[in-house]
């Protein structure tokens, strides 16, 4: 079913609409108004209807039998002869009645998938088609049923309601669980304040123990004005089958009452079951649903699918009817078929098109179609400056060349070969280019990017009217079609591609007219005629009446367009012939070059070839006159399109097989990945070459240092000190030689006999005077240590008794506290507390202080600066132009990548948010007083059904649920206001807001001024909100001159909303009028992008700090958000790298004090 399911994009005809019995909606009983039945009323869209058919009244017009499609009554439009020679009856039908008898069982076919499809939509697809008008719900609540879908279940009961039960008359609603709860106590009759009860009793519904489905009849079938019953289970009901049906079947004796059982979401196949064998016994209808599984079962889909499988059956019959093994079941003796359809092959009997016949359907095209060679003019890579060598060209040199006189021959400079790459440019030079690998990654994006678009014109070039015919472009068309006796079997093919081209390719052009050739020309006008509605269908009636006969006298087609439908080709532009033929023609190819070539030459004239399936003759059919190879025929209809300019197009029933204007496409697609390919050998010779060079400099110093290392002279070794002397060293009486005992231990050096190095800073700045402190001398750590002899000769053990505390500078990585809900604030309040520097996550600052910088010192022996000591234990990388340690740790990093992706992905749910509803057109209302001005100029006309709409959405989401007082306030010339004063926002006044929205009209001019000096009259109001698409009537500056003299009367924001504006100086005043007076500028640009990019970043991860990436946005919450998240990525991404090199570090480390390790035990004695 699902395979044959046809999308229905208009109302199908069964869908009866006709409203009765509804009350008159006069404002007086709606207490809380729902927000869509709102937004419908601003569309102005029509109710569904409450009595839409029901299948088994459908089917009696739409059935075979009504429409007369069965095989009887194909028989009775035969002719019954007798056959002399046997004494036999023979049946007779012509072509024209099988044929039209099929088009309309193929109709039927698709007419009963429509009506599936129609029952799988909305609340249908969940709970069925509701008969009846006085309805009774039973709906199962018991902890099966409702416990962990409960939410989903309350969601789909609310779609019934609105979609379904609200067009009924009177209402009964009951659950059962181990109890029973119902809502009424008798049917009540349907009113705004009836269906605002039933939505209220949906949304409290609660698992309720077992499911006492018995209890739930007993009470619903006591209410005697019901006549159907929805009963929906999503479990197993507590009592048997067979009680439950007798019960139901004594209980409806006499009675009229239509049971209608749904299975909803069941685990398992024993509800589905129960509810079919159920509805059996009592003769009702059901319905299965379950949101797992495509396959939905309903008695009413089992009625249609079984009418269809009939249609199918019937035309299976009748296909073996036409290879001749007819039985007797179907006509008894009649076993001879006529000679006429004997003849005939199945493919000249396949049905038409749904409505082949009927009317055209014109498609008026939006925009001249062109030509791919002239689309790409304007959208090729050359013409966007997308060329690999239009972006090398700044960075491209050639090589320089000089004679040199004392060398007798000319020499090529090497400096630019060893500090560029050699590129072999498109004029097969050698040109020396630098690499700018980020300009050439970006240039790659641009690449992708024209890929996919060129991507999206190949498949435009491949539906619809595009398939058969290409692009008609020219502006005056005629068109030559082939109907010689060999197309007879695809002559439906052939109209139907007439009609696609009338529909929706030929209503924009300025004259057209066709021409039909077979062994004699046919011309539907004698000269071309206007492209006007009723030409179209003249034409069409006229190609249904076509009919195949003779061979292909093409030449004589061509002569009649050129000589009088094209007379005066020279004095006209844009012209086209379009030939749509399956053959080679009666005269010799080369002759039909040669005039073609002579017709379109001096004037702007095009012969357009579009050949379909050429698979050559069936030698037991007709034989065509003239007869060439497939591959003969290509060539010579592709010579005869281009001798005159024209496109040659070829196609068949599978697809397109060759085609100009994709070829061309395809063409600048494979130029662009080779584009791509060349910048990725660029970028990788460029990192082999930069490698090469940093391993050869690598080698040098080493040799160089172990050079120096052999002629240094060998170190003396310094006097050893007893284990005495050392410990009187160490110790001294007075409490301060205790205190910074440790402290000289650690700095202490052994005397070298270089006189040259310096002893350590620390000793010289120790000794200090206490009366000449400059500054604040640090606390020292608190320590204790004892000195005393050990028993193994005279040396000497100590013994700390109060160790030092140390304290760490470099703080631990924090963890940050971010909202759970979004808070009503603008993006500046809200980065004041969770932006990256507020919450401590700045990656330099915590990762680099002053003690990380990698310093050298000048040694005056070596003449050379010298790295400190500590730089071999810390890893080191450039940070701008200056190298510093890491002191991070691979865990403490893994830390502050996880904090970071928290922040990151709060930070783009607020985006999200802020991308959502109506703060994706109006930003976020921050204030309780506030007036919304709103432009209703005539520039506004095409957005005005957007505007309201939205505008609807911001009064319920924004000032209804922030309680806000508000007024509403549209200009264009002259002035309109809701209320004389800001009111509160409840449901009646938003109600009444609504229903004023929906009579905007746009009309005149933009006279911003006098509406902002209205607003400004309003007592108490805070702040304007003011929306607009362009700039105003008046001067700009001297609004912002009027505007400060009010405010320094009235302190009142006024933040701007730019909609749909492209004018640069106008996006400017309504920045400047915001950040004037304390506001905020939006611009909704690049919404559907910008949440794109957030599901991809939330979905995909933060792998890449480039892709995706959110679009520019110009509004001041957008933009500073996503400036706050472009920092944090680049943290992010700095931190993992910094991670890698860490562990890359950690590995060498080790690998290195193996190696070492291994080298020592192998040379110990």
């Amino acid at each position: 079913m699902g395979s044959g399911t046809i999308p229905v994009n208009s109302q199908p005809s069964w869908h009866d609409i006709t409203v009765t019995d509804l009350e008159p909606d006069n404002d007086l009983l709606v207490k809380h108004v729902n927000q869509m039945q709102d937004l419908l009323k601003v569309q102005k869209r029509k109710p569904q209807s409450h009595r839409t058919q029901t299948t088994e009244e459908w089917l009696k017009k739409h059935s075979l039998e009504s429409m007369q499609l069965t095989l009887e009554d194909l028989l009775k439009n035969g002719s019954i002869d007798l056959n002399a020679r046997n004494v036999t009856e023979q049946i007779e039908f012509t072509a024209k009645t099988v044929v039209n008898f099929e088009s309309k069982l193929s109709e039927a076919i698709e007419l009963y998938h429509q009506r599936i499809q129609w029952l799988l939509e909305d609340s249908r697809k969940m709970f069925g088609l509701i008969k009846g008008n006085k309805v009774g719900l039973l709906v199962d609540v018991s902890d099966i049923s409702c416990g962990p879908r409960l939410f989903q279940f309350q969601k789909d009961l609310l779609c019934l309601i609105d979609e379904q039960l609200c067009y009924k008359k009177q209402l009964y609603f009951l659950s059962f669980g181990t109890e029973i709860s119902s809502l009424w106590e008798n049917p009540t009759n349907v009113s705004a304040q009836v269906l605002h009860e039933a939505r209220q009793w949906v949304q409290e519904l609660q698992p309720s123990g077992g499911s006492n489905l018995l209890k739930g009849l007993k009470k619903v079938f006591t209410m005697k004005e019901l006549n159907s019953l929805i009963l929906i289970l999503g479990s197993c009901p507590d009592q048997s089958l067979e009680m439950l049906s007798d019960y139901i079947q004594q209980s409806t004796l006499g009675r009229k009452l239509l049971l209608h059982a749904i299975s909803y979401e069941c685990s398992n196949h024993v509800p589905a079951a129960v509810v079919k064998n159920l509805t059996e016994v009592v003769g009702g209808c059901y319905h299965c649903y379950s949101s797992k599984s495509e396959n939905y079962d309903s008695s009413d889909v089992y009625l249609l699918l079984c009418e269809s499988d009939k249609a199918k059956n019937i035309l299976s019959s009748i296909k073996e009817i036409f290879h001749g093994s007819i039985g007797d079941s179907i006509i008894g003796r009649m076993q001879d078929i006529s000679t006429e359809f004997s003849k005939l092959t199945p493919a000249s009997v396949l049905p038409k098109p749904p409505r082949h016949e009927g009317p055209l359907v014109i498609q008026m095209p939006s925009f001249l179609a062109k030509t791919s060679a002239g689309w790409l003019k304007a959208n090729g890579l050359k013409a966007k400056k997308l060329s690999l060598y239009q972006v090398l060209a700044p960075n491209a040199f050639s090589p320089v060349e000089e004679f040199v006189p004392i060398l007798q021959k000319t020499v090529s400079s090497t400096l630019y070969e060893k500090a560029m790459m050699q590129f072999e440019w498109y004029d097969g030079t050698v040109k020396n280019v630098h690499v700018d690998p980020p300009m050439l990654y970006d240039y790659q994006k641009q690449l992708d990017r024209m890929v996919k678009m060129y991507e999206r014109r190949i498949d435009w070039l491949s539906i619809a009217s595009r398939r058969i015919w290409g692009t008609v472009c020219e502006r005056r068309v005629v068109i030559l079609v082939d109907i010689s006796i060999t197309n007879s079997l695809y002559i439906i093919h052939i109209q139907h591609s007439l009609r696609l081209l009338l529909e929706e390719q030929i209503s924009n052009k300025d004259f057209f007219n066709i021409i039909a050739f077979g062994s004699d020309t046919r011309s539907w006008k004698p000269e071309m005629v206007p492209s006007n509605l009723e030409n179209l269908q003249s034409a069409w009636r006229w190609v249904l009446s076509l009919q195949c006969n003779g061979s292909r006298n093409f030449m004589s087609a061509l002569r009649r367009a050129v000589e009088v439908d094209l007379k005066d080709k020279d004095k006209c532009e844009s012209q086209g012939l379009y030939l749509l033929t399956t053959g080679v023609p009666d005269q010799e190819m080369h002759a039909i070059n040669a005039y073609v070539a002579d017709v379109c030459g001096g004037c702007d004239l095009q012969l357009h070839v579009c050949l379909f399936d050429v698979n050559g003759f069936d030698s037991s059919g007709i034989i065509p006159s003239r007869y060439a190879s497939p591959y003969e025929t290509v060539n010579a209809f592709r010579e005869i399109a281009h001798a005159s300019n024209g496109r040659f197009h070829w196609f068949g029933k599978t697809g397109i097989y060759e085609s100009d204007d994709i070829s061309i496409i395809v063409s600048e697609i494979e130029k662009a990945v080779n584009y791509s390919q060349k910048c990725a050998l660029l970028v990788e010779s460029l990192k082999q070459h930069s490698g090469t060079q940093l391993v050869n400099q690598l080698e040098e110093d080493l040799k160089m240092m172990l050079k120096k290392e052999t002629t240094r002279a060998q170190k003396l070794l310094p006097p050893k000190p007893t284990a005495l002397t050392l410990a009187r060293m160490n110790i001294k009486d007075n409490h301060e030689g205790e205190k910074h005992a440790a402290l000289k231990t650690l700095i202490w050096r052994p005397t070298s006999a270089k006189a040259e190095i310096p002893p350590p800073q620390a000793i010289k700045e120790w000794p200090q005077s206490s009366g000449k402190k400059k500054h604040k001398s640090r606390k020292q750590p608190q320590i204790s240590l004892s000195v005393s002899y050990i028993d193994k000769g005279k040396n000497v053990g100590a013994v700390y008794r109060k160790y030092p505390t140390n304290k760490n500078v470099r703080g631990l990585v924090p963890f940050v506290a971010l909202p759970k809900e979004e808070e009503v604030c603008s993006t500046k309040e809200w980065l004041n507390k969770y932006s990256i520097k507020k919450l401590k996550l700045e990656l330099p600052r915590m990762m680099f202080g002053p003690n990380c910088v990698h310093q050298k010192k000048m040694v005056a022996s070596l003449h050379k600066k010298v790295s400190a000591k500590y730089c071999a234990i810390f890893p080191s990388v450039e940070i701008n132009g200056i190298v510093k340690h890491l002191q991070f740790q691979s865990k403490e990093l893994e830390d502050y990548v996880e904090q970071m992706e928290r922040v990151l992905r709060c930070y783009i749910r607020r985006i999200q948010w802020l991308l959502s509803g109506s703060r994706r057109l109006f930003g976020i209302i921050l204030e309780k007083k506030v007036c919304i001005l709103i432009d209703t100029s005539g520039s506004m006309d095409p957005y005005l059904q957007q505007i309201m709409k939205e505008l609807t959405s911001l009064i319920w989401e924004q000032l209804r649920k922030n309680n806000a007082r508000f007024n509403l306030l549209r200009f264009a010339e002259d002035i309109d206001t809701w209320q004389e004063c800001l009111v509160e926002a409840t449901d009646e006044t938003c109600h009444d807001a609504v229903q004023w929205v929906s009579k905007f009209q746009a009309h005149g001019n933009t006279c911003i001024l006098k509406a902002l000096q209205k607003a400004f009259c309003f007592q108490d109001v805070e702040a304007l909100y003011i929306l607009t698409d362009g700039k105003p009537d008046t001067s700009c500056s001297l609004i912002l001159k009027e505007v400060e003299k009010i405010r320094k009367k009235l302190t009142i924001k006024i933040h701007t909303i730019s909609f749909n504006c492209s004018d640069r100086r106008a996006n400017e005043f309504l920045r400047n009028l915001a950040s004037q007076t304390g506001g905020r500028y939006h611009r909704c640009v690049g919404d559907v992008d910008g949440q794109l990019a957030a599901h991809r970043m939330l979905t995909e991860g933060f792998d890449d700090e480039e892709d995706p990436a959110f679009p520019f946005f110009e509004g001041d919450d957008l933009k500073k958000l996503a400036q706050e998240v472009a920092k944090a990525r680049h943290f992010l991404m700095q931190a993992k790298s910094f991670r890698l090199l860490l562990e890359k570090w950690n590995l060498d480390q080790k690998n290195n004090s193996f190696k070492k390790e291994s080298s020592d035990s192998r040379y110990c004695p």
